[in-house]
This record gives structure tokens, sequence and C-alpha cells, in this order.
């Protein structure tokens, strides 16, 4: 589906009937990284909304800016327009960035939260300068730039030799982005805000989870958001990587929708 969400034609998913659940994808990928998620709770009895971020997937893709400010604004005029006034809300990797931006100026409309490989941390200078270097590169070499730098950080070492045609999969939904979306996503990342000490100010019920093979978001970086949220439960899933979701999908929906019953328990 598409429809008008503050200003831009922002294209989602919303499959199922229950209480709402939204996944916010992570870069340089689309709403459909999370296609086993979406089968699996819908049919345990949740309503699923998946949206393309804008500049990403079948969103339009404007010349910007690009912030988590906007990226989070535009979550919560879905919401809007949809009907629903609170949710579970997760995110992926820079999914993560978005979502502590919502949880800070929107904490009402979160019943929960779901950091997915993802980090409170902002990038330092040397991350701030490849970010750049690589807008830049983008804009001027076409989406291929950006595909070939993440497609070496987004599998755990043996996916590639193990299942390349999910590799291959990823990579198209990679080069199907528009520069301008996958620029802006980049000076997005570079500009975004340290949440480290503010994570204590999260009251919402969270869960964490991590993977042990994830080559983008190491293990300590994880244990900072497990120590930092108030009530945080966590899952390191063994064996996948950044698209764990993906690598290692039952791991990942058990321990999603174990969460998600415990929310439910009065």
């Amino acid at each position: 589906m598409r429809s008008i969400i503050n200003g831009i034609n922002l294209a989602y998913d919303d499959t199922g009937s229950g209480e709402p659940v939204l996944l916010i994808h992570g870069y340089p990928l689309n709403r459909h990284m999370w296609h086993p998620q979406v089968q699996a709770l819908s049919q345990a009895g949740y309503r699923v909304i998946t949206p393309d971020l804008r500049g990403f997937g079948e969103s339009d893709a404007v010349d910007g800016p690009y912030t988590m400010e906007i990226f989070a604004d535009d979550i919560a005029e879905l919401l809007d327009f949809l009907g629903i006034g609170t949710a579970v809300v997760g995110g992926m990797s820079m999914g993560g960035y978005v979502l502590l931006n919502f949880l800070e100026r929107y904490p009402e409309r979160a019943s929960a939260a779901c950091f997915i490989v993802t980090r409170s941390s902002a990038d330092n200078e040397a991350g701030k300068a490849r970010r750049l270097a690589l807008a830049r590169d983008v804009m001027h070499l076409g989406p291929a730039v950006v595909a070939d730098v993440f497609e070496k950080l987004l599998f755990a070492p043996r996916t590639p030799q193990e299942r390349p045609k999910l590799v291959e999969k990823v990579r198209g939904w990679m080069l199907e982005n528009d520069s301008r979306g996958l620029a802006g996503g980049l000076l997005a990342m570079r500009e975004r805000k340290d949440y480290t000490s503010l994570l204590g100010a999260i009251r919402v019920p969270a869960l964490v989870i991590g993977a042990d093979k994830d080559l983008a978001v190491p293990a300590e970086t994880t244990e900072v958001l497990i120590r930092g949220l108030p009530h945080a439960a966590s899952c390191i899933l063994a064996g996948g990587g950044h698209l764990v979701n993906l690598e290692e999908p039952k791991a990942f929906n058990d321990c999603l929708l174990e969460f998600l019953r415990e929310l439910r328990q009065p």
C-alpha cells in the first residue's frame, strides 16, 4: 500500500489483526526484510505494520533533508493515518536509531520497544567521515557502491556460502533504492544523537536482540543497551549476523513472540 504520509507517498504493509506491532527496517534495506516476522506475528494474532522509510523501497525518495526526526515523524503520522494510538515499535540497526528518536519525542505512542541489532551511541569522527564519503560516492556512482560495502557487513561469515540466494535477494533490495534515499540515510545516521546516557529514561518494556556473528554491532555494543534500559529482556541469537531475522528466523521469531506474549500478561 502507498498513502500520503507527512507530505510524501509512503509505502507500507498492514497485515493481520490484533495488537499492533510496527517494525522499522535497517539501512540500506526495505520493508521486505520483515517477511518471516510478518508471517509469524500475524498468524499469532498481531497486526503487523512494516513501512518503507522515506527514500527506501517503494516510498518516495525526495531531495531531503533526511534526519532521524523526520523518519520518526513519518512513523507517528503513519500510526495516525492507520488510527493506531499506541503500538509495540521495533527497529533494526538504523531503524533502531529511528526508534530511539521516536521514544524521545513520541513516548506515549509506544507500548513497548524492540531494539534489534542496533546501538545507542552516535558515530565518532571517523565514522562520520566514512558516512559522508559514501554519501558523496552514491550520488555520483549509484547504489552499487553502497551494496558493495554493506553486503560485507550484513551477514554472518558463513551465510554467503550457505545461502547465496538470500545474499542475492538482499543485494537486489539494496540496488533498488534511490541514490537520494541512500545518501540521505547515511547523512541522517551521521548526524544522529547519542542516546546512551538517556536510556534510563525509557520506561516502556523493552527487548534487545543481538546476534553472536554480527559484524556491524558487536556484543559489547548490545550490552550497553541491555544494561542501560531499565526494563529490558534480551536474546543473543547464535549463528546469525546483522540480518539475524532472515538468517535465523525461527529463533528470532520465538524470542520476539515470547516477549509479546509476556506483554499480554496482566
